[in-house]
Order: C-alpha cells, then structure tokens, then sequence
C-alpha cells in the first residue's frame, strides 16, 4: 500500500503551513490557539488516513475475466478484453493493467476507469506479438484506491489464459476458393502461359481461338471433317518437399522479421498454392533440435497439420549441415519429389551444399532458393563519399560476388537457383512452381 498524491499534497500543505507558524513563533509574535489547530488538523489527518488505509485494506477485488483468442497471427495487432465486475455499494476507482509474456508488444494500457456500485464494465487493450510460439497469460494487476484516495494498493489476480502465435499467413487461412487467384494477383504472382508440353492430355474438343497449331489431333479432325483440339490438364499428382534451413544463416533481419520467418512464411504460402493445385507436400526442418518431417500429403488436413507444427519453430544459432540433411531427406522421402532448399547461402557453402545437392537430385527435383540481405542492395547503390563508404561498398561487392560464383556453380552442375530478397520470396517462389508445373518440368 502507497500514499497516493492526494495524502502527499495534504502533508506538504501542512509541511507548508508549519514554516510560517515557526518563524512565527521564534519571533515571538505567534497567534494565540495557531500552533493548537495545527496540531489538529494533522491529527485528523492522520486518523483520517489510518481509516482510509484501513477500508482499502478491507475492500475485496473486483473479478476480473479475460477473452483472448486462441490464435494470433505474428506482427499484426489483436484486440483483447477484459471483462470488470463490482458487487460492492459503493463507487470503486481502480487502474488495469494485464502482464502479457514476453514477446508481446501492448497498446491501450494501463486502464483507468471508476466503477459505479453494481456496475459491469468491458475494456479493451491490444497486443501484436513479435515472435511465434505458444503464450500462457498468468495474471493481471490490478490498482486499488481507497474510498477518500489518500491510499492507492496493488494487487496482484491470477488470470490465465493461452494462445498461439503463428505466422501471418493465419489471415490467409480459410480464404474462400474463388479469391485465391486475385491474391496471387496482388502478392505479384503471374502464372506463365501453358506451352502445351509435358500435360496430361484430358479430352478432344472443338478448336478455339487461341489455341495452337500442335493441340490439333489430325486423326479426330479427319474424321470429323472439322477441327478437333486435345485439351490437356496439369498432373495433379506431384509431391513437393520442403527444406527448411532452421540455423545461424537465417538469422539476419530484414524489416520486423528474420529471414527465418519470412522463409517460414513463404513456405506455408506456397503450400497453400500447391495443395490447391492438387500436389501434395510436406516439410522436413534441418539445424535445429526441433527436427520435424512431414510426409507429403494432400488436402486441407495437412496445411493445418504443417501450420500446427510449424508454429513453435525457433531459429538456433547451428551451422546448416547439408550433408547430414540430405542423408536424412533421401532415407526419409522415397518418391521423387521436387525439393526446395531455403537457406541463405554462403561461398563457405561450396563443396558441402554441392555434395548435398548431386546426392538429391539423383532422385528427385532440386530447387535452391537462397535469401539475399535487402541491406546489400541498399550498400551496393550507395554514393561513396568517404573512405568508410567505399570500404562498405567494396566488401558487399565482394560478399555479392562471391553468392553469385556460388550460384553459377550450381547452375553449372544443373541445379535451379532462385536468389530472392526476403519480402520477395512468396511471390517469387509460387511463380517459379506455377511455372514449372505448366511447362511439364515438374
């Protein structure tokens, strides 16, 4: 229990008061009865205080409740309530404020409201987490002043309450089916025109504007006497795998989020793309404790198996092993499958990553996609006017140089590379799927 301002203005107005009564006094030229009413009013004071500290001691909590959704997206804001009741006969002012766990930012608080007898108040704060995870709210604290305000109490109530935070995509998570392609359209997502090659052929058809010379079937059109098309349809039926680089490379930060997470968000978005298209997918995570594989399956069970297992991921401070991760992948995947390796890439990479990759791709489809610090271009297009400057520009040139001798190495072995800013990926990584999936690569 602390004196609150009211109590620390009333003894200072006294304190004041008591300098003129001393001067006064050592004067001699006091007034009579001025030093007896002094001593009065501080004694009331003081019974007055003692009876306000005891009431607030024996003022009950008012019961607080707590409505927190039990799932958050990462970096956006939500809105939580509190729910405030007052049974008691007589006004309550009191002060909110509710202990949210780390990794949490708030907004709105602490609450300040006076509670009339009976009354039932709802509020409302808002909170936007900064990392994913699973969070356990254990208690709010509360602010009590006593019936004349010269005593304010804090109070500590047990509260819990859970949630999960998962990545952004959540927002995306039960879109109805006909704005998916709209979406693409905004992410910056464009579909490539079918070549006509490598489809699995659907049915014969009446020729149309647009289509090409090679979609005629010359037999059908000789028989009928007009032109037939063989309409053809994407195979439905491929397995992708996602490698998920969990390490100490996908800890540099690009905005509010790591390159982890912006990798983490990419993947789950072209998994949505894919389980639409039919494919299946799955995800195996590498550098990390957490090691986590998902067998590639279809439909809309398994995206939410991959956003319930994937939400809790931690990016760790473990060097990336390559070949320890393709081992695993081989032993783990039998069916060929297009697997995607998300990782930022080093020139350290070079014979480790190259190892890896060859091993793969004897089996299955290889994509690396390599995430590039944003802060580089930014170095790389800055004016050089000083020697700092030009020691900044020289050694991202290099650091730059050495990323694309790695890339054209890969290249050079036949591998796919996609080297793509942090906030690009997405979009980036479904066009190149989409892509290979109407051009029959896949």
């Amino acid at each position: 229990m602390n004196p609150s301002r009211r109590l620390i203005y009333a003894l200072a107005a006294l304190l004041g008061l008591a300098q003129p009564l001393g001067i006064s006094s050592s004067l001699d030229a006091d007034l009579p009865g001025t030093n007896v009413a002094w001593w009065g009013l501080l004694l009331c004071l003081g019974l007055l205080s003692a009876f306000d500290a005891l009431s607030l001691h024996r003022l009950p909590s008012p019961s607080l409740r707590r409505n927190l959704t039990g799932n958050l997206a990462l970096g956006r804001w939500h809105e939580v309530q509190l729910q405030v009741r007052h049974s008691l006969t007589q006004p309550l002012r009191l002060e909110i404020f509710d202990h949210a766990p780390t990794g949490m930012e708030l907004q709105n608080l602490p609450l300040s409201l006076i509670l009339l007898p009976g009354q039932h108040c709802d509020l409302s704060y808002r909170v936007r987490p900064e990392r994913r995870g699973h969070f356990h709210f254990s208690q709010c604290e509360i602010r009590l002043y006593s019936p004349f305000g010269l005593w304010r109490e804090r109070r500590l109530l047990r509260l819990e309450s859970q949630t999960r935070v998962y990545p952004d995509f959540t927002r995306l998570h039960g879109a109805p089916l006909m704005a998916v392609d709209s979406w693409l359209s905004r992410l910056g997502v464009r579909q490539q025109p079918r070549r006509g090659l490598g489809l699995d052929f659907h049915q014969l058809r009446e020729f149309r504007e647009g289509d090409t010379l090679r979609q005629i079937d010359w037999k059908a059109t000789a028989r009928k006497r007009m032109p037939i098309a063989r309409e053809y349809q994407d195979d439905r039926d491929q397995q992708i795998l996602l490698m998920l680089d969990c390490g100490r490379r996908m800890r540099s930060q690009d905005g509010t989020l790591s390159h982890f997470d912006h990798a983490l968000n990419a993947s789950l978005l072209l998994g949505y793309v894919a389980l639409r298209q039919g494919d299946a997918l799955g995800l195996y995570t590498f550098a990390t404790e957490q090691r986590r594989f998902f067998a590639p399956a279809k439909g809309q069970l398994q995206l939410n198996a991959l956003l319930n297992g994937v939400y809790d991921l931690i990016n760790t401070r473990q060097p990336a092993d390559f070949a320890l991760a393709a081992s695993n992948v081989l032993a783990l995947q039998k069916r060929r499958a297009l697997v995607i390796i998300l990782s930022n890439l080093r020139d350290e990479d070079d014979e480790d990553l190259l190892g890896a990759v060859r091993r793969l791709s004897r089996r299955h489809r290889v994509l690396v996609v390599s995430l590039r610090e944003q802060v580089l271009d930014g170095l790389r297009q800055q004016p050089v006017s000083s020697f700092q400057d030009a020691l900044a520009y020289c050694g991202t040139l290099d650091y730059l140089n050495a990323r694309s001798g790695l890339h054209e190495r890969l290249l050079a072995h036949g591998v796919p590379v996609l080297d793509a800013r942090p906030h690009e990926l997405g979009p980036a990584l479904i066009s190149r799927y989409l892509a290979w999936k109407k051009g029959g690569v896949l």
